[in-house]
């Protein structure tokens, strides 16, 4: 004889403490849910328009400085702490998380032209405008004793940059040449030069830690290996790069600023073209720095404001949402001003992928939120389960016209607004001009310029 019972675990529907919330039972049969996808839809919807509220990138602004940011570095060893060069031949060494300066340096007569940590966090390097390189100790001084270099080494001609080696007590500083010195020595063990009157940026690369990349006054791109006597080889664009950036993640690839409002994203082993070409600014941009996961990069600009870019092809994190997009018309995922922020000269990326750090010309260095919507703090697991959940259903309602258009929108100041109006009516115009020639030209005769050609002239090796 069978007898059947009933048996219920009362944990399956029994709250622990008062304060839980109810459990309810939930059948995820779609057949007993026909209204799933639309209840689904509004919830994109409002997901979507809450991100767009709480959008609120900016966190503080460090002021102390009396002339314009010249430089910033990061620590590589503690999150907290930042290095800032000015105009003035001051450096400043900032605690971020109490939002104030631990030190005050004068460390040049004019411009700090760079500055850069030792790779163990010990002490950092600064070069300026009278001709000098200058060791210091990352800990302050003891009571009543004044601040002093640790070393001081004078050179020939002004240093216009500096980076310091990923795991070696080398560093390269960049002006009329490349040089590589040893932190032990006073003169350059090496040094390297192309016809280049000169040079404006210079970087180690994070990942093959013997190759440098550096940008010179002749428009050119060129690359180093410190085991070799010479340069490897070069590519000159049309207009000149600022400065560049190698991709922590991908050994390769490095993405450059130019005065033609543009960024490249280069292979190492393929000068040709780039792999992509990244247009949103309306004026030269000055500074490019990578995120700590390589997958994206945030720029500065002279137009005053600051962009955050994706390193793949053109799409932006906000337009793969919505549309997909050519190379040549990669718009920003994000674009942060302000109306006092100026011209931008210097960015940096924190190295826990949360922050943004920029320096600008009315002597402020701001403290930015890398996902502008993100909420700070502690989050409680109901918290984090909410915002994946509403994560997942943008992704999923992306190409619908009501959440792409809403994702897609970013306020610009007015100015800015027009420029990029007029740079876009003139693109539209060239383009036009171009199909033009070639529809009453003989077959053959005008060839087809991709957007990634146009902009590079040749590839020196």
């Amino acid at each position: 004889m069978k007898v059947k019972v009933l048996c219920r675990n009362p944990d399956d529907y029994v709250r622990e403490t008062t304060r839980d919330i109810q459990r309810v039972p939930r059948n995820y049969d779609p057949t007993l849910h026909p209204f799933e996808v639309p209840r689904e839809y509004t919830r994109a919807l409002n997901a979507t328009k809450l991100e767009r509220i709480f959008a609120k990138p900016f966190v503080a602004s460090l002021d102390g400085h009396r002339d314009g940011i010249s430089c910033l570095a990061k620590h590589t060893r503690s999150l907290s702490t930042v290095l800032s060069g000015a105009c003035d031949g001051e450096v400043k060494v900032w605690n971020l998380s109490k939002r104030e300066c631990l030190r005050t340096i004068q460390a040049h007569e004019g411009f700090v032209r760079g500055i850069c940590a030792r790779f163990c966090g010990t002490s950092f390097f600064t070069v300026g405008d009278d001709k000098t390189i200058k060791q210091w100790s990352m800990e302050p001084p003891g009571y009543g004793l004044q601040e002093e270099p640790l070393n001081t080494i004078l050179g020939k001609a002004v240093y216009t940059g500096i980076d310091h080696h990923q795991k070696e007590g080398t560093f390269a500083t960049c002006g009329q040449t490349v040089d590589i010195w040893d932190e032990q020595r006073s003169s350059p063990i090496r040094s390297f030069s192309w016809g280049v009157d000169s040079i404006s940026c210079v970087r180690y690369n994070p990942v093959e830690t013997e190759l440098l990349a550096s940008c010179a006054s002749d428009r050119s791109i060129i690359l180093y290996d410190m085991r070799e006597s010479n340069p490897l080889k070069k590519v000159v664009m049309q207009l000149r790069s600022n400065t560049l950036c190698w991709n922590p993640m991908e050994a390769y690839y490095f993405t450059c600023s130019n005065e033609d409002y543009n960024l490249y994203t280069y292979d190492m082993r393929y000068l040709d073209a780039p792999v992509s070409v990244h247009m949103d600014h309306v004026s030269a941009v000055l500074d490019v720095d990578y995120s700590p996961t390589g997958k994206e990069f945030v720029s500065a600009s002279f137009d005053k404001t600051i962009r955050i870019f994706p390193k793949d092809s053109g799409h932006s994190r906000r337009q793969q949402m919505s549309c997909r997009l050519t190379v040549q018309d990669g718009p920003a995922r994000e674009v942060y001003h302000t109306k006092r922020m100026q011209h931008v000269i210097c960015v940096k990326w924190s190295a826990d992928n949360k922050y943004i750090l920029s320096g600008s010309d009315e002597m402020n260095i701001r403290l930015w939120k890398a996902n502008a919507s993100e909420k700070l703090g502690v989050l409680t697991a109901r918290e984090k389960a909410a915002l994946n959940y509403n994560q997942k259903l943008r992704e999923k309602f992306q190409h619908h016209p009501q959440v792409r258009r809403i994702a897609r929108h970013r306020h610009l100041p007015r100015d800015i607004f027009k420029q990029k109006r007029e740079l876009r009516e003139m693109r539209e115009a060239r383009r036009r001009k171009e199909q033009n020639v070639r529809k009453h030209s003989k077959p053959g005769s005008v060839p087809v310029v991709t957007e990634k050609e146009k902009h590079v002239v040749t590839v020196v090796e």
